[in-house]
C-alpha cells in the first residue's frame, strides 16, 4: 500500500471514527452540559433550546453524528453514500467552526503578543480545521470513486 494511499485511509476511518465516537458520547449528560455554551451561543443551535431540553439537542447532534459517521464508513460498498456523509461532514466541521466568532469567550488577548489567543474550547474547536479538510478530501474522493463506477 503506497504512503498517499494509506494516508487516505487514516483520513476516511480516522474522520469516522472520530465522528461515531463524539456522537455516541453527546447521548450522556456530561457532554450534553459540556456542548451547550456553545450551542446556546450559535445562530444555528440556539434557538432548539426553546423547543428541545439540553440533552434531547444532544441526541439530536449525536445521532446526526453517528449517521454521517455510518455513512462515511461505507466508501468501499457504497462511495456515492460515502460522499454525501463526507459532505454532512463538511457541514458539521463548518458548523463548529462557526462557534469561533459565536461563542463568547473563545478568544483571549495575552500580554505582549499582537493577535488572540484561543482559550481552551476555542483551542479545542481549532482541530476542526483539519477534520473539515479530511472531510472535504474524503468527498472529492468517494464522489470521484462512485462516478467512475457510473
Amino acid at each position: 500500500m503506497s504512503l498517499e494511499r494509506m494516508g487516505g485511509h487514516v483520513l476516511r476511518y480516522g474522520l469516522a471514527a472520530i465522528l461515531l465516537y463524539l456522537g455516541a458520547f453527546k447521548f450522556t449528560t456530561v457532554e450534553a452540559r459540556a456542548i451547550q455554551p456553545l450551542l446556546a451561543h450559535s445562530p444555528f443551535f440556539g434557538w432548539l433550546y426553546a423547543w428541545l431540553s439540553v440533552q434531547a439537542v444532544s441526541n439530536l447532534i449525536g445521532l446526526t453524528e453517528l449517521v454521517i459517521g455510518g455513512l462515511i464508513v461505507l466508501r468501499p460498498l457504497f462511495p456515492r453514500m460515502a460522499a454525501l456523509g463526507s459532505l454532512g461532514a463538511i457541514a458539521v466541521f463548518a458548523t463548529t467552526l462557526s462557534f469561533l466568532v459565536s461563542t463568547p469567550g473563545v478568544w483571549a488577548w495575552v500580554e505582549m503578543f499582537p493577535l488572540p489567543v484561543p482559550s481552551e474550547a476555542g483551542g479545542f474547536l481549532l482541530k476542526d480545521v483539519f477534520l473539515l479538510g479530511a472531510a472535504a478530501w474524503s468527498a472529492g474522493e468517494a464522489w470521484r470513486a462512485a462516478s467512475a463506477m457510473g
